[in-house]
């Protein structure tokens, strides 16, 4: 339980940064997943960080237990999934980008959602209860 909790506040702290981020700067963001998904080589880094991490999440934390801490398993194996994705089928992420970039309201959801689950992991992995 202790790796449930330590990866909560990581991961937490991690969602609630990037939301206020996105938030703020939403253009900005936009224009980094335009040019993320037109560079080839980011997209093979960004899947040997994702895999990676996710890796060593799954690794640390691979609890299927019905509670909070499933969240953690759930984007442990979410971020190897997608580790894999991107370096198997990098030229994918162009249309997924594009689909999300005629979506506009994905992206004002996706801050709020982070903001809240991001909460939610920090008051888990500081207060047990």
């Amino acid at each position: 339980m202790g790796n449930s909790f330590f990866l909560a506040r990581i991961i937490g702290w991690f969602f609630i940064i990037v939301a206020v981020g996105m938030t703020f700067n939403s253009k900005t963001y936009q224009k980094i997943m335009e040019d993320f998904s037109k560079n080839t080589a980011l997209v093979y880094l960004g899947g040997i960080f994702s895999l990676l991490i996710g890796f060593l999440m799954v690794s640390a934390h691979n609890i299927w237990r019905a509670d909070w801490t499933l969240i953690i398993t759930i984007f442990g194996w979410l971020g190897f999934i997608k580790g894999v994705w991107l370096m198997l089928l990098p030229n994918t992420v162009a249309r997924i980008t594009a689909f999300y970039q005629r979506r506009t309201f994905l992206l004002a959801i996706y801050p709020i959602l982070m903001l809240v689950l991001g909460i939610f992991l920090v008051f888990k992995g500081y207060y047990i209860f």
